[in-house]
């Protein structure tokens, strides 16, 4: 190499741009042949409040999710009332950079307003009514965004934490167990081309996995195609184990569906809650004794959660040929769900960019695991 040529690659290799450890290549370039790679987008990145995280969505990522932008209380707060502009601003980026969109959530027990379980007089809506207010959404929004998202999350969340059946939610209660086949049966009809998922969490669990298996059995019993069953991915630093992710990544993969790991982080702090999950639901008072790296992530600690992510992308590569998409729930630690649940205000580090936008160590074992 000539001397000036050895001192550009240098000064390259210290701005990060190219020759050094910190860009070997973009996430998405390196699984480019595997699945899609992504983020979950909050409303601050997309009202340009955050260009620095928008800069490093466009060179890591070709996948985008709305962290809460098309959650039903987002996007339809009142009977009459759509909010599209955040989410209108969300699918306009995903298009002016080709990336595979898509939209999060139809039908939830969280994050749904009250009054669409109510009739006018504040009392149980019936099934009638709660059908036709679920159609009319669907309708409308996945409507909106016909040809532009091109997968959906019909239904989060509905099978129960502990012994797989399904949850008891309004949804269930009022609608009963046909709630999931109707959701799914609305967004077919209006976009046919868009695909159609299941998401939840916890689905290493073989109670919950029996579950999953059940209810998407049931929804192709009756003709409906379930595209991908989304695996949330909100691990620990230790648990599951990944014999435990694979089984299900196979189980699914059996039943004819695609697999996306949809919401990855990995939680390095204390966790009070019983469980390994996402129920939002399930809070705890402040306690500095589950927010221990409140200046920093010891680098032991760093070290482990290296080669969790290490190990967790090794395991996607290998089943390559049945996942479609892993998508981290966040682009920097900043933006993380983690930083306020269980509890507010901590300093969590569950994803593979700092606070600073920079890569962790992480990074560099994830893409050595696509090799």
């Amino acid at each position: 190499m000539k001397p000036q040529k050895a001192l550009v690659c240098l000064a390259l290799a210290g701005l990060g741009l190219g020759f050094g450890p910190k860009a070997d290549q973009p996430l998405k370039d390196a699984f480019k042949k595997d699945f899609y790679v992504g983020a979950a987008l909050n409303y601050r990145q997309i009202s340009g409040q955050d260009a620095k995280s928008m800069a490093l969505v466009k060179q890591q990522f070709n996948t985008i999710s709305p962290e809460n932008l098309l959650k039903w209380e987002a996007v339809h707060p009142k009977p009459d009332t759509y909010n599209f502009k955040p989410a209108d601003d969300y699918v306009a980026f995903g298009q002016q950079n080709k990336m595979f969109t898509i939209g999060h959530t139809l039908m939830w027990h969280q994050q749904t307003p009250k009054w669409v379980f109510e009739d006018a007089e504040g009392k149980p809506a019936s099934r009638e009514l709660l059908l036709k207010r679920l159609e009319e959404h669907i309708n409308t929004v996945v409507g909106r965004y016909k040809g532009k998202i091109a997968g959906w999350d019909v239904v989060n969340e509905a099978i129960d934490d502990q012994q797989g059946d399904l949850r008891k939610t309004k949804w269930l209660e009022i609608l009963g167990e046909d709630f999931a086949a109707k959701a799914f049966e609305y967004a077919h009809k209006a976009d046919p081309k868009a695909q159609l998922y299941y998401n939840d969490y916890s689905l290493y669990r073989p109670e919950k996995r029996a579950g999953v298996i059940k209810l998407v059995k049931s929804l192709q019993a009756k003709g409906i195609k379930v595209d991908a069953i989304g695996m949330q991915g909100h691990y620990g630093l230790t648990k599951p184990s990944l014999e435990d992710v694979e089984a299900s990544i196979v189980a699914f993969s059996q039943l004819g569906c695609k697999v996306n790991f949809t919401e990855l982080d990995i939680d390095v702090l204390p966790n009070p809650s019983r469980r390994q999950g996402a129920d939002i639901a399930e809070t705890f008072g402040a306690d500095a004794k589950y927010n221990v790296y409140t200046t920093g992530l010891p680098d032991s600690v760093q070290q482990k959660l290296t080669k969790r992510y290490a190990d967790l992308f090794a395991l996607f590569h290998k089943h390559r040929d049945v996942i479609d998409r892993v998508t981290l729930w966040g682009v920097t630690d900043a933006d993380s769900w983690l930083n306020d649940w269980p509890i507010r205000g901590r300093t969590s580090y569950p994803l593979l960019f700092d606070r600073n936008y920079q890569p962790k160590p992480a990074v560099q074992a994830v893409l050595r695991a696509s090799k």
